[in-house]
């Protein structure tokens, strides 16, 4: 008996690829936001004091690396967001990923969450790992590979492009 559900179509007869484009909105709306939030928790805070950090942990040239770093995740973040050149911002915002592994989080180990207590005020919680670094690694790399998707000025400036 032949199959009567197309490669188009899950067995429910819901087409899939109708949604699959919009696969990439909440990669991009993720990575973005939870940049930029990084980004500006460091300026808030003064990136005199995330240099500090830097300096402690042994980076050369802390203070440029700490306005970088803030650089790279605001203007990044906010790239990413609205799906602005992700091809391009990938790299800078890889690097920060890696760097914070392998300066920070590497000797944790791979889990994001070590429950340390249960206490009546909450939970408490120890050092984190990597594993967070290498899920914004991974989408990254997901939306470089596959693109920005709708809603974002890369698709906007592809549509835009005379075809040669």
């Amino acid at each position: 008996m032949k199959d009567q559900t197309s490669p188009a179509t899950d067995p429910s007869g819901v087409r899939q690829n109708h949604f699959r484009k919009w696969a990439p909105l909440p990669l991009r709306l993720i990575v973005g936001y939870g940049f930029m939030s990084h980004g500006y928790a460091k300026l808030a805070r003064g990136p005199e004091h995330f240099a500090a950090i830097l300096k402690s942990l042994g980076v050369p040239s802390p203070e440029l690396a700490a306005w970088a770093t803030v650089a790279v995740e605001l203007l990044g973040g906010l790239a990413m967001l609205i799906g602005a050149f992700v091809a391009l911002i990938s790299m800078p915002m890889i690097i920060v990923m890696l760097t914070a592994i392998f300066t920070v989080h590497w000797r944790y180990g791979f889990s994001s969450i070590k429950l340390l207590a249960a206490t009546p005020s909450g939970a408490q919680f120890g050092p984190v790992g990597y594993e967070i670094n290498l899920l914004y690694i991974a989408a990254i790399v997901v939306l470089v590979m596959g693109g920005a998707g709708p809603l974002s000025v890369d698709g906007w400036r592809c549509k835009r492009k005379p075809n040669e």
